[in-house]
């Protein structure tokens, strides 16, 4: 692989941050500095990708998070994945005509996960006040900050829709009636006026302050302004129907964030960690599985034969994501059995020279009908009304899609955050007028029909793509992520390799080209599945482009420097600290000394 990177792989002994925008991981690292620890620079971080990046994330939005506490001296997830609303049902949907969930609006919309999940997160782990932590996203949206031409073009872009259909979120996004200028200073007053009310609430400690806010979200002022404004809303969503929200005043005021174990994989030494099947985490250490017993250090990196091997090992983990995950505490996943060795020397033996046309979930005992339910799904044509809401499958097709930000950071101690903040997208939901932010649109992970991990059902979790990533090797630690939806676990999977077989540079694994494949089904509205199709940056040469596509690849050759926006971050034991962030895009940063 090149010696030359594109920027600097950050190294020191002090502290990293990395994120998916440069403002906020000055932020982060401006938390550090102030003594605080990668708890609290982490919120402080994530809480400014709101106001940079409202676009891809908000606060009624989703967060999963996978942590090392130097204290507890465990790895855990956090989940902050709201649930399906109590009212949430199959029935109700398709009494309205519904065969998918609408990828925008309020049919769209689960209890709001992402604010409740940093305020525990702070709670147990930080050490700051909640004031102190917020203090940069109010002054950002109350002040103005730099609006990235993304998030202008997005605005424009839905300027007429948001006035005609979405008059709150007219308000927010286009004062004056206009969309606001590439680099322009854009203010969001309602949200700094959010947090900072958020900021003062009161208690005799720093966790019970902070247990107060979580309390004036769930019961308090904010969720009295979403309910007076969902008592009589009726929205226009992609269905091209307006349609009324399900969620309930019980839905917010019982859910809270919670602590689960991680699942773990081990491969050539490194112990990766993810989240459970209520994400598409495992599929990472599925494919991970698969690829053990294939030398792939003997394969050019950047060659046809890595890029077919990776791929087609990504399509058969992907079938079993599509078949068999789940919430696990709706559903029984069965993981052991995809994670076992028999198991996937059987799958690996499916990889041919050739690329596979076929949908091939693995067959588990007791569960084979969920995978003639899979391939039965996959082979419906989904493509139905326009496509106004989803990650993107590629970054650059179009700004009014939704998708993701993503954060690393370590501290001068050891602790360390990798999480994927998600939902509540400017495009996914009007603007809860006076609040400053919309709702999500996750419910779109779910099927209108009965007896699968993924069907709707009340207080479920969605089967969600959001996927943070934790690996440990002899005391080394490192923290890793991107945005992207269904590609997360395929750009993370393509970056480890190379990190792991080829190259321990973190920045130089990220600059190196990359690929995906959009052959299994969707998890976005419309849920469409593109079989044999893939896409790779021009930048591994038109010999290896025309190897792939000789083996059966279709193959969509990229703008250069679209695909992926990974960020990473890496511990060893005496202290020394690396980072790095993507260029692609030209916004994720990394820093630190």
């Amino acid at each position: 692989m090149s010696n030359f990177t594109t920027r600097p792989e950050i190294r020191g002994t002090f502290g990293v941050a990395t994120s998916t925008h440069w403002i906020a991981s000055a932020v982060g690292m401006s938390i550090l500095e102030k003594g605080g620890n990668a708890f609290d620079a982490a919120v402080a971080t994530a809480f400014t990708l709101q106001i940079v990046e409202p676009h891809l994330n908000g606060p009624a939005g989703d967060m999963p998070a996978i942590f090392h506490s130097v204290k507890t001296g465990k790895t855990e997830v956090l989940c902050a994945q709201g649930v399906a609303p109590a009212a949430a049902t199959v029935e109700h949907y398709t009494d309205q005509d519904l065969t998918l969930i609408p990828g925008s609006g309020l049919l769209a919309t689960v209890v709001p996960g992402a604010f409740d999940g940093w305020l525990l997160m702070l709670r147990d782990h930080g050490t700051m006040e909640l004031r102190d932590v917020l203090q940069p996203t109010i002054d950002y949206a109350r002040d103005g900050h730099p609006i990235l031409p993304r998030v202008a073009n997005t605005i424009a872009g839905l300027a007429e829709y948001f006035a005609e259909h979405w008059p709150s979120s007219a308000e927010v996004w286009t004062p004056e009636s206009t969309a606001p200028l590439p680099h322009s200073l854009f203010k969001n007053p309602d949200l700094a006026a959010t947090y900072d009310r958020l900021a003062d609430a009161k208690g005799d400690t720093r966790e019970a302050r902070i247990d107060a806010a979580r309390k004036e979200w769930r019961e308090g002022f904010v969720a009295d302004a979403i309910f007076d404004y969902l008592k009589t809303a009726k929205v226009m969503d992609v269905s091209d129907k307006a349609h009324s929200a399900v969620l309930a005043p019980s839905d917010m005021a019982e859910w809270e964030a919670t602590y689960e174990d991680t699942l773990t994989y081990d491969y050539h030494g490194w112990t990766v960690h993810k989240t459970h099947a209520w994400s598409q985490g495992p599929v990472l250490l599925q494919a991970l599985a698969i690829l053990k017993g294939i030398d792939l250090a003997a394969m050019d990196p950047n060659g046809a034969e890595f890029t077919h091997t990776v791929i087609e090992a990504m399509k058969l983990a992907y079938a079993d994501r599509e078949a068999y995950y789940g919430d696990p505490a709706h559903s029984d996943i069965p993981m052991e059995y995809l994670l076992s060795d028999a198991y996937n020397d059987e799958r690996r033996k499916l990889i041919s020279k050739e690329a596979s046309h076929e949908q091939r979930p693995g067959r588990v005992p007791g569960f084979e009908h969920l995978a003639d339910k899979y391939i039965e799904r996959a082979a419906r044509d989904f493509n139905i009304g326009p496509v106004a809401n989803q990650e993107p499958t590629m970054s650059h097709l179009t700004e009014k899609r939704g998708d993701t930000v993503h954060l690393d950071i370590i501290d001068r101690w050891g602790n360390m955050v990798a999480a994927t903040p998600s939902g509540g997208w400017l495009q996914s939901n009007p603007v809860i007028p006076g609040l400053g932010f919309p709702l999500n649109s996750r419910a779109q992970m779910f099927w209108l029909e009965h007896g699968l991990p993924t069907s709707l059902a009340p207080k479920r979790r969605p089967r969600t793509t959001l996927t943070p990533s934790l690996a440990e090797k002899d005391g080394t630690r490192v923290v890793f992520g991107t945005p992207g939806g269904d590609q997360q676990d395929q750009w993370q999977l393509i970056w480890f390799l190379r990190f792991v077989h080829f190259e321990n540079e973190l920045q130089a694994c990220m600059d190196a080209p990359l690929f995906h494949t959009m052959h299994f089904q969707g998890s976005f509205f419309p849920r469409e599945v593109k079989t044999a199709e893939m896409m790779i940056e021009p930048n591994v040469g038109e010999e290896v482009i025309a190897d792939l596509r000789a083996r059966g690849h279709v193959v969509t050759v990229a703008e250069p420097w679209t695909v992926g926006r990974l960020t990473a971050a890496l511990r060893e034991p005496e202290g020394m600290m690396r980072a790095a962030a993507t260029p692609r895009l030209m916004q994720a940063y990394a820093v630190g000394r």
